[in-house]
C-alpha cells in the first residue's frame, strides 16, 4: 500500500437479395452489404477501414483511493480496504490511499492533486455523496469535472436498487474526468463501494483512462 499520506436471437429476415442477421449482444454482428459492427471492440470494417474503439485501453492502472470522512483512519477503513482488495484482484495497483476530511476545500484539493501525479491513472472516492449538510464530495468534484460521466451514477443507482430499494434516490454517486484522470465518487458504505468498484470501475476504468488521454498521447 503506497503513499498513505443478450442473446438477441432475432430471426434472419430475407427479402429478395437483402439479408439482415443479428447475433447476440456479446458480438452484436450486423451483416448488410459487407458491413460488420462488433460491439466488443467497436470494430467497423467498411471499404477496408477498421477502427478499434479499445485500442487505447490501459490494462494496468494505478489508482488513488480517497476515503472522505472526519472519523475514519486508513487503519479503520472497511470501504477503502474493500476497494483496494478488488483493484488488486483485478490486476491494478493502489498508488495513493488516504483519508480526506469532510470538507469542500480539502476534498477538492485532494482530487486536484491526484491529477498532477504521474502514478495515478484513476481516482476513487468513497463517502460524502449523501444529502446531509457535511456531504460535500459531489459538489467539490463537480467543479473539477472537465467532462461528466452521467451514465456511471445512473447505472450505479440501477444496480443499487436491487439492494436498497427506493432509498437509492438519496445516493448521489457520480463520475467525471479531472485533468485527464477518470474520477469515480461512491457512497461510504462498504457494500456500495464493493458494488461500484467490482461492477463498474473495474470494467470501465481502463477504457475511460485511455480515452481521456488519447489526444495527448
Amino acid at each position: 500500500m503506497s503513499d498513505h499520506d443478450d442473446t438477441h436471437g432475432h430471426r434472419e429476415h430475407r427479402d429478395g437479395d437483402h439479408s439482415h442477421g443479428h447475433e447476440s449482444d456479446d458480438g452484436h454482428t450486423h451483416d448488410d452489404d459487407g458491413h460488420t459492427h462488433d460491439d466488443d471492440g467497436h470494430t467497423h470494417d467498411d471499404d477496408g477501414h477498421t477502427h478499434d474503439h479499445h485500442a487505447h485501453d490501459v490494462s494496468e492502472l494505478g489508482f488513488a483511493v480517497l476515503t472522505v470522512s472526519s472519523t475514519r483512519t486508513v487503519e479503520d477503513d472497511p470501504s477503502g480496504d474493500a476497494i483496494e482488495e478488488i483493484l488488486h484482484d483485478a490486476g491494478h495497483s493502489v498508488s495513493v490511499r488516504r483519508v480526506v476530511a469532510d470538507d469542500f476545500d480539502e476534498i477538492q484539493s485532494a482530487l486536484a492533486r491526484m491529477g498532477d501525479r504521474g502514478d495515478v491513472d484513476a481516482t476513487i472516492t468513497t463517502g460524502g455523496t449523501g444529502v446531509t449538510p457535511d456531504d460535500q464530495t459531489v459538489e467539490a468534484a463537480g467543479q473539477l469535472f472537465e467532462k461528466t460521466l452521467p451514465g456511471f451514477g445512473e447505472l450505479f443507482r440501477r444496480l443499487s436498487y436491487d439492494e436498497i430499494g427506493t432509498r437509492v434516490v438519496g445516493t448521489r454517486a457520480t463520475a467525471g474526468i479531472v485533468d485527464e484522470t477518470p474520477t469515480f465518487c461512491l457512497p461510504g458504505s462498504e457494500n456500495a463501494a464493493r458494488l461500484g468498484v467490482s461492477e463498474l470501475v473495474v470494467a470501465e476504468a481502463p477504457h475511460l483512462t485511455g480515452l481521456a488521454r488519447r489526444d495527448s498521447s
